[in-house]
């Protein structure tokens, strides 16, 4: 079987570690792989998308799953997809769209896996009205540590084995398939409303009183402004466009979709590029762009979801050190934990201009599914040596408010911190347990949480 030695991180480029990573296998090839799996074990890898440790697997197995592309099966009447799990959003989102058909859930980047989607349950601007991606996930083919094959669902038997795969970070086996239920739409564009939020106070108080009108909601706020201007924000919320809502020079191909890649970043930007400067100046701008208030624009996908998909390798931006993403979600009623946490990162100088306010709904039955109904907030942030003080105080925050932290965007979390944080974990472990005792599937991320 194909095996190179391979250096891997996450998204944010932080911790590299060096694994076997086997290429291109088929189905056969897997299972040999997963039955003679050393102590190291072995962790499935997509494109790559979680910005820690999750897809790696230090001195063990990792492998990639991006040959299993293929979309094997679709009715345009249900709109029920079977698909490997290899396939990226954005390759599904182009070959449906035809068809009328849309994914469910879709996060801030196309680049990403079904598999991925299932192994961090993933959610994205419509948590608040329609969940998270496993909530309209039908069935799962997985390969277990033994190295069968064995079809799950969300109801019956099997379950349990479901649930602890959606949201179970790949520790529980391989995907190999999905069974999906796509949105019909009657076109690739999106009503949106824009507007622009004095500060924190007022964006609260606005998400709360009509959001659930809305399909998608997200707020971007300044996280670099203090006093009265604190968490003002640009206030983006829409819904799929119908026909009658297009202007007439797009009615003739209401479903066409072309977002090509217009630039890659190179690896040449030096720690530090993003500072306090900077990012103030970027942030002043951005929100003084947006329209104090817009109604119904209409808007295309790359616009209204991903604007970043625009430019390849975005990530290098941050320096060779690299960048975390610190999302948490809190319940309601812990709003002073949102405003303490801005507080926090303001006053600590650390800077970021990717800053995400959104509103999550009831949550679903996996044990470590990450949304949970409440306030989820998201900063990106260059990694420097002062860092690590300011994050555990923030986890610290976060836990004395119920709330927790998402894996698929973590890369430095305790043990006892995410066992606080996810109160099922015993419930997971459980199944996990069962299914594959011998500790088979392991990443780095596993290990640091001691999972």
């Amino acid at each position: 079987m194909p095996e190179k030695l391979g250096r891997l991180t996450g998204w944010g480029r932080t911790a590299p570690t060096i694994a076997r990573v086997l290429e291109h296998p088929d189905r056969a090839e897997l299972a040999t792989a997963v039955r003679a799996a050393d102590a190291r074990g072995v962790i499935p890898r997509g494109l790559g998308r979680s910005y820690g440790d999750a897809a790696q697997n230090a001195g063990g197995l990792v492998v990639d799953m991006t040959a299993f592309n293929q979309i094997h099966s679709v009715d345009t009447e249900t709109g029920i997809v079977t698909v490997d799990a290899g396939v990226s959003l954005d390759k599904l989102m182009r070959e449906m769209l035809p068809h009328g058909l849309w994914i469910p859930v879709l996060p801030g980047t196309r680049q990403v896996t079904v598999g991925g989607a299932i192994a961090a349950d993933i959610h994205g601007k419509n948590h608040h009205v329609e969940g998270s991606f496993c909530n309209h996930v039908l069935a799962i083919e997985l390969l277990t540590a033994d190295g069968e094959i064995r079809t799950v669902t969300p109801d019956g038997p099997g379950a349990d084995l479901f649930w602890a795969t959606a949201g179970g970070m790949g520790l529980t086996g391989v995907v190999l398939r999905a069974t999906v239920q796509l949105k019909s739409v009657e076109s690739a564009y999106f009503l949106v409303d824009t507007e622009r939020t004095k500060d924190l106070d007022d964006l609260m108080s606005r998400l709360m009183d009509n959001d659930d009108q809305y399909t998608y909601s997200v707020a971007w706020f300044d996280s670099a402004s203090t006093g009265a201007k604190m968490g003002r924000a640009v206030l983006t919320r829409g819904w799929s466009a119908k026909l009658d809502d297009l202007p007439a020079k797009l009615r003739s191909a209401p479903l066409k979709f072309n977002a090509p890649q217009l630039a890659t970043v190179p690896p040449v930007f030096p720690s530090g590029l993003l500072n306090k400067l900077t990012v103030s100046a970027f942030n002043e701008v951005w929100y003084r762009k947006a329209p104090k208030e817009r109604r119904g624009e209409v808007q295309n996908i790359t616009q209204f979801f991903h604007p970043l998909d625009i430019v390849g390798d975005w990530n290098r931006v941050y320096g060779p050190r690299g960048f975390l993403q610190y999302q948490y979600v809190v319940p309601y009623g812990a709003e002073d934990t949102v405003r303490k946490s801005m507080e926090m990162i303001s006053a600590s100088g650390a800077v970021s201009f990717l800053n995400v306010l959104k509103r999550f709904g009831a949550g679903n039955a996996a044990p470590l599914s990450f949304p949970s109904p409440g306030w989820t907030l998201a900063v990106d942030i260059p990694i420097t040596d002062r860092l690590a003080p300011l994050l555990d105080k923030l986890d610290q925050l976060v836990l004395e408010a119920g709330g927790r932290l998402y894996l698929a965007k973590d890369s430095r979390l305790t043990p006892d911190a995410f066992r606080s944080m996810y109160p099922r974990l015993a419930e997971w472990q459980k199944v996990r347990d069962a299914v594959d005792p011998r500790g088979v599937f392991n990443s780095d991320l596993s290990r640091r949480l001691m999972l």
